[in-house]
This record gives structure tokens, C-alpha cells and sequence, in this order.
């Protein structure tokens, strides 16, 4: 992984970059619903975990947009190769802790690495990891098949947040989460976050050829 400080000079987004950060609050989001159908059924017949599918997908889809792996350092904005994610883990006495997973790697392997972060993650509890910036923040709320959600921010983060909820059947059949994107708009746009969106449909949609 590597970054590169962008030419704020030549910057074409200078003056969004400016005005946004002028804001209390210059975050821009939204939830949409994602079929998730392909992935639950390549989860329960390979008998691998769901949440790590998305969590896979979701971290390639960002990716895709460089804008998502922008972060603003004082004055500047440094771009990143790829991002790992920062997800977060349920511990028995309901409290959680953050596991920090890479994924540019052959799926079977990526499993691998991930279940072995996810039982070492307990030791750091919410300790930040070294390399924060450069990482997407994952949460979910497995509990609710919700519309709308408003995330903490901390100081001036530039991390995108990425979070999902329950999944449902919808009238159609199909199975359906709702997933948000929150970013910061000094970095990102509308059309940033649905290029997000349509990379993610494509992940989804490689799981169809898997079955």
C-alpha cells in the first residue's frame, strides 16, 4: 500500500475542497437497499461467512472510486493505493473492539486472514490502529432492516464510513440490506458515492457465477 500527495495547485475540486471544509458538519451520505440475494446463497452453499463476503465486496467496491481513498492531512490530500478496512466485533459482554483486515487478496486466502484477525482483534479493544488514515470504518447493526442512519464523526475525519444492516425478503423475493455510505464532501461527491454503489452491485453480482 502506498500514497501520493495530490497537486492541490492543480486540483480540480480545489474550490469544493475549500468550501467544505469550511462546514461544522461536511459530511454527505446516504442508505440504499443492495441485493444481496447471490452472496447469502453463495454464503450458505460454501459454508463461509456472509458478513466477510460483504465486507470483501464492499472493500473492493470503495476501491474503485479514488475519491474513497482520498484523506485529508492538514492543508493537503493524500490518495492511497488501497485502503484496508476497520471493522468493528461483537464480544460476548456486548461491547465490541475493531479488527483490521487488507483484501486484495484470492478469496479462500482472505477468509483465512480474516478469521484470525477477527479472534486476535479482542486484545486491542478500540485502540486505533498506526495506519487509521488510510482505512475504511465498517460497522453494521445486524438487528434492524433500517432507511436512515446518522454516524458519529470524530475532530476532522476523512475516513469514508461504511455500515449495513439486517437483510430482508422484499415483495419481489429478493433478499435485500440496507447499506450507507457516509463521506466527507471535501473529498467526494454524489456521483463518487454512486459509483460506489454500482461497483458494489458488480461484486455482488460475481457471486451468481459462483453457484
Amino acid at each position: 500500500m502506498s500514497c501520493t500527495i495530490l497537486d492541490m495547485e492543480n486540483y480540480k475540486r480545489r474550490s469544493h475542497f475549500d468550501y467544505f471544509r469550511s462546514l461544522q458538519y461536511p459530511y454527505a451520505g446516504t442508505t440504499v437497499n443492495i441485493d444481496v440475494t447471490q452472496v447469502l446463497k453463495y454464503s450458505k452453499k460454501n459454508n463461509t461467512s456472509f458478513y466477510l463476503t460483504i465486507l470483501h465486496a464492499a472493500a473492493l467496491a470503495a476501491d474503485g472510486v479514488k475519491e474513497l481513498r482520498q484523506r485529508i492531512r492538514g492543508d493537503q490530500i493524500v490518495e492511497y493505493s488501497e485502503c484496508p478496512t476497520s471493522h468493528i466485533e461483537l464480544l460476548p459482554d456486548s461491547t465490541y473492539c475493531y479488527c483490521t483486515i487488507h483484501h486484495h487478496m484470492e478469496l479462500q486466502m482472505y477468509y483465512a486472514q480474516a478469521e484470525k484477525a477477527r479472534k486476535n482483534c479482542a486484545e486491542d479493544g478500540i485502540k486505533e490502529d498506526k495506519n487509521v488514515e488510510s482505512m475504511y470504518f465498517v460497522s453494521t447493526l445486524p438487528w434492524l432492516h433500517y432507511s436512515a442512519l446518522i454516524q458519529p464523526v470524530g475532530g476532522t475525519e476523512s475516513n469514508p464510513r461504511i455500515t449495513w444492516g439486517k437483510y430482508e425478503k422484499n415483495a419481489n423475493g429478493d433478499i435485500v440490506m440496507p447499506v450507507t455510505l457516509l463521506v466527507h464532501h471535501a473529498l467526494a461527491d454524489g456521483i463518487h458515492i454512486g459509483q460506489f454503489y454500482e461497483n458494489l452491485k458488480c461484486e455482488i453480482q460475481k457471486y451468481g457465477s459462483l453457484l
